[in-house]
C-alpha cells in the first residue's frame, strides 16, 4: 500500500459517528425512525426518543427515483449529530446511486450506513467505502426482492435489514410475509451481524420479528405517532 492511499484511509476514518459496533452488547436494538418525527422540534424529539429507551436513531433517505418519495440529507443527519452526539445513527439509503452519498453523511456523523442490493450488482466496493470512513456497512432488500438478492453477501455485513413495507413512506401496514426472508438471513449471517426490520413494526407484530431472528427493530410512528415514547418503547421490546 503506497503512502498516499495509507494518508487517505487515515484521513477518512476521521470521520463517520459512533458505530452499530458499539452497541454490541445489546441483544435487542430498538432504532426509532425520524421519519415520523415533529421536523419542527427535531433535536427534542431525537432526544426524547433516546432517553425513553430507543439504542440508535434510524435516517431513512430518499431520493425520490428509487422509492417515491424525498427526505433527508446529509444536513437533517448533521443536524441530529449535533442534538446527540453520542448516538448511533443508522443511515438507510434508499437512493440509486448510493456511493455518492457515503461520503456526504459520514462527514454528517453517519454511524452505519445500509444500501439496497437492488442498485447494485457487487456491494463490496461500497462495503470497503463505507468502513474506509470508520462506519459499519448494510445491505437491504425490498418485499418483492428475494432473500437470494442479499444471501451472497452475508458475509460482510455487520447488519442485513429486510423492508417489511414498500419504502417511501412511514404509516404503512406490516406485510408478514417477508419474515421467512429474515430467518433464512439470521440462520446465514455471522453471528456479529444483525437483522433489522424495518416498516409498520408495531407492539402487536414485534414479536413475530424477533421469533424469526430480527435483533434489530425500526419503529416510526410506533414511537413517535404515541404520546408516551418510553410505553411504546417498552412495548416493542416485551
Amino acid at each position: 500500500m503506497d503512502s498516499a492511499t495509507v494518508h487517505s484511509r487515515m484521513k477518512a476514518t476521521q470521520f463517520g459517528g459512533r458505530p452499530l459496533s458499539a452497541l454490541a452488547d445489546r441483544p435487542l436494538l430498538v432504532a426509532p425512525s425520524i421519519l415520523s418525527a415533529d421536523f419542527s422540534k427535531l433535536g427534542d424529539e431525537c432526544r426524547a426518543a433516546l432517553a425513553a429507551g430507543g439504542d440508535l436513531l434510524h435516517v431513512d433517505v430518499m431520493d425520490g427515483h428509487f422509492v417515491p418519495n424525498l427526505s433527508m440529507g446529509p444536513a437533517i443527519c448533521e443536524a441530529v449529530h449535533r442534538a446527540a452526539p453520542d448516538a448511533v445513527l443508522d443511515v438507510h439509503l434508499m437512493v440509486t446511486d448510493p456511493a455518492a452519498y457515503i461520503e456526504p453523511f459520514a462527514r454528517a456523523g453517519a454511524g452505519h450506513i445500509t444500501f439496497h442490493a437492488e442498485v447494485v450488482a457487487d456491494p463490496r466496493p461500497l462495503f470497503d467505502q463505507i468502513r474506509a470512513f470508520g462506519m459499519t456497512a448494510g445491505l437491504a432488500i425490498n418485499p418483492k426482492t428475494a432473500v437470494e438478492a442479499l444471501l451472497p453477501w452475508v458475509g460482510f455485513l455487520d447488519m442485513a435489514l429486510v423492508m417489511s413495507v414498500q419504502p417511501g413512506f412511514s404509516g404503512q401496514r406490516f406485510m408478514a410475509d417477508v419474515l421467512p426472508k429474515t430467518r433464512a438471513i439470521r440462520d446465514a449471517l455471522p453471528a456479529h451481524a444483525r437483522v433489522e426490520m424495518d416498516g409498520g413494526v408495531a407492539p402487536e407484530t414485534a414479536p413475530a420479528c424477533r421469533a424469526h431472528g430480527c435483533d434489530t427493530i425500526v419503529a416510526a410512528s410506533a414511537i413517535f405517532g404515541r404520546h408516551d415514547y418510553a410505553t411504546a418503547i417498552a412495548a416493542i421490546r416485551a
